[in-house]
């Protein structure tokens, strides 16, 4: 199992959305919750290209303190990667 933390969310959407947009964060956007469904949907392109089916979850709640992981989980997005059998 891995465990992914994005730790810069606010500064990746930053770069994205520029000044305008840098207003927005935190008040109408969630900052993880869109760059997790970017990552999401890159890691869910890369697992095909590799044969890999997995299931990505995207939680709210967890938090990583030290060298323990902290779970209050509330699911925000699931997604099941399956290959195509041609």
């Amino acid at each position: 199992m891995l465990i992914i933390e994005v730790t810069n969310a606010r500064e990746v959407l930053r770069k994205r959305l520029g000044s305008l947009g840098e207003r927005l964060i935190g008040k109408v956007v969630d900052p993880e919750e869109q760059v997790e469904k970017a990552v999401i949907q890159e890691m869910e392109t890369a697992f095909k290209e590799f044969g890999i089916e997995a299931r990505i979850v995207s939680v709210q709640g967890a938090e990583l303190v030290e060298d323990q992981l902290e779970i209050q989980l509330n699911i925000r997005e699931e997604r099941q990667v399956l290959l195509n059998e041609d």
